[in-house]
């Protein structure tokens, strides 16, 4: 078999998988355990993917980058098509596992059709929450993680106390928190930026403090400052580091996040799963979780691309 025809067969193979799950879907129909819906959101999207993966599979015959990356895609997409039907099957068809607590596709999409406008308001919330808890952490984190790096007496000082505090856990601190401040808001946001601030400025701290010495001598050879010894020496030295506590820092803070929210808050990803399980209604605890996946993919790849801008040197060493 040539390599041309292997390459097209591996780049019709997601046209085949969503063909399949398609024919699947209407072939068998749904076990009658499962609540059933008026419109068919799971086969309308079948339908739309198939047309997607027409499209692209017709784009790959003319643009070499898409030909590129279907062919390598190509048998993923077809086991992950396999995957989805064996999931299809276990669930809505054939009802082998317990159908309040693993609905039908169609029944979980119908949570994204129906409940659009709250759904919509909660990843407002968490949103909002996320982007002020991860600036606060990151900004304290940072500054602290500058003194601790850079100044000894700081670090004598102070160093030990954050080897007290740091390790515990943010969402350990929740019970106090709420009783400390005025608003869930507002204590939500000084947990996700507690659970920012300890990676960051461990990670920042020891960047500092591993950045070669014969740097800092020549700096002050040429007649360097503090100010210039510290951002134009010390952290371009750590930003690897820095990164890396921010990337650690911000998957501490989804955990914190979700947490925070299901601990009074009036809305956020976090409370509407943990609603929805005090309803049993794991239809849309299954929405939830398909939100906090794509909310998350979302803000990491967004910061490796800040990180692959600024580090441009050490592009392909970390990948997402």
């Amino acid at each position: 078999m040539s390599k041309k025809i292997a390459s097209l067969i591996k780049r019709l193979l997601p046209v085949l998988g969503i063909l399949l799950t398609f024919l699947i879907q209407i072939a068998i129909p749904d076990s009658s355990l499962h609540s059933s819906s008026k419109h068919h959101y799971y086969e309308g999207l079948l339908f739309i993917l198939l047309g997607v993966a027409l499209l692209f599979f017709v784009l790959s015959l003319f643009i070499k980058k898409i030909r590129e990356g279907l062919t390598e895609k190509g048998p993923f997409l077809l086991g992950a098509a396999g995957l989805v039907i064996v999931i299809n099957l276990i669930t809505a068809k054939f009802a082998l596992l317990p159908v309040i607590f693993f609905p039908s596709y169609n029944n979980i999409l119908a949570i994204f059709m129906e409940q659009t406008v709250l759904l919509a308001k909660c990843v407002g919330y968490s949103f909002k929450l996320m982007i002020l808890g991860v600036f606060w952490g990151i900004t304290v984190g940072f500054i602290t993680g500058v003194f601790l790096g850079f100044s000894k007496k700081v670090y004598y000082w102070i160093n030990p106390y954050i080897k007290l505090i740091g390790p515990i856990p943010a969402t350990a601190w929740i019970p106090l928190v709420l009783t400390t401040f005025p608003t869930t808001f507002g204590a939500s946001v000084f947990i996700i930026a507690l659970a920012v601030w300890f990676p960051v400025q461990l990670m920042t701290s020891s960047g500092i403090q591993n950045t070669s010495k014969v740097y800092f001598e020549v700096g002050k050879t040429l007649g360097a400052g503090t100010f210039f010894q510290v951002f134009k020496i010390a952290v371009p030295a750590a930003l690897p580091n820095i990164f890396q506590g921010i990337f650690n820092g911000i998957c501490a803070a989804f955990i914190a996040l979700m947490t925070a929210e299901m601990f009074g808050a009036k809305y956020g990803i976090g409370w509407y799963i943990s609603y929805q399980k005090a309803m049993m209604m794991y239809a849309g605890v299954y929405a939830g979780l398909i939100l906090i996946a794509v909310f998350c993919t979302v803000i990491i790849t967004a910061l490796f691309k800040v990180r692959g801008k600024l580090l441009a040197w050490q592009k392909g060493l970390i990948k997402w």
